[in-house]
């Protein structure tokens, strides 16, 4: 049996009575036990599980979502419908979502390339229709806390699939999300002298662009501020 077909198995008892746990529970005589706990499979059920929540996020569920899990994890055709049937299920609220999370975090402990693949595979399915809706954002951000990631590191994966935001602190100052302590704090001083009002008078900047240079000034020290409080920097 692939293992597609193995999803199959008592996936309505799963979505209906649980996280994770509960179809294993369902399935362990079958084959998990004789495979040694088959991640490939647990892998498989929870992203139909969290693609089919995520679906949700934004209010507007729809097929060509679950036709982009379909191409990403290549399910087969004679498999589709059982696929569907589970996706289905799930994306009829968002309910339960961080327990699924917090089920795969567990079983993948110390093993974040399989939870970053997990993410990666989320985000292709929120870029369905092409924008990543607020609230889509605020479930994967989610469920990457969940899996363990650090802000910066979930602002690393999402600009892998998303351009980053204008109001993303590392955007602002200009480094990459993997960037040095000295090199950030180099980088924060640099750019206060050169935006501060001071130094733009004396460089004989108009009046007019002094209010934009506070305004920027405050976004920077902003910036710089909450990375260092995500990285617990002095």
């Amino acid at each position: 049996m692939s293992i597609w077909g193995k999803v199959s198995v008592g996936a309505a008892g799963f979505l209906a009575g649980g996280p994770i746990g509960a179809v294993l529970g369902a399935i362990a005589g079958h084959f998990i036990f004789d495979r040694e706990g088959d991640p490939g499979l647990i892998f498989t059920i929870a992203m139909i599980a969290l693609a089919g929540k995520m679906s949700k996020a934004d209010g507007n569920a729809t097929d060509e979502e679950f036709s982009v899990f379909l191409r990403v994890f290549k399910v087969p055709g004679q498999e589709e419908g059982n696929v569907r049937r589970i996706f289905n299920l799930a994306r009829q609220d968002m309910a339960g979502y961080e327990a699924y999370a917090g089920q795969i975090a567990k079983l993948f402990v110390g093993n974040p390339a399989i939870l970053e693949d997990v993410l990666d595979g989320l985000f292709e399915i929120a870029k369905a229709d092409g924008v990543l809706h607020p609230a889509e954002s605020q479930f994967l951000e989610r469920v990457a806390e969940i899996f363990g990631f650090a802000p910066n590191e979930f602002r690393r994966i999402r600009a892998s699939h998303f351009a980053p935001e204008l109001t993303d602190p590392y955007v602002i100052l200009g480094v990459s999300y993997v960037v040095g302590e000295e090199e950030l704090r180099q980088t924060y001083r640099r750019l206060v002298k050169e935006n501060h009002p001071d130094s733009l008078i004396a460089r004989g900047v108009p009046p007019e662009f002094i209010q934009l240079a506070n305004d920027k000034l405050a976004a920077i020290n902003g910036a710089y501020d909450k990375i260092r409080l995500e990285r617990g920097l002095k």
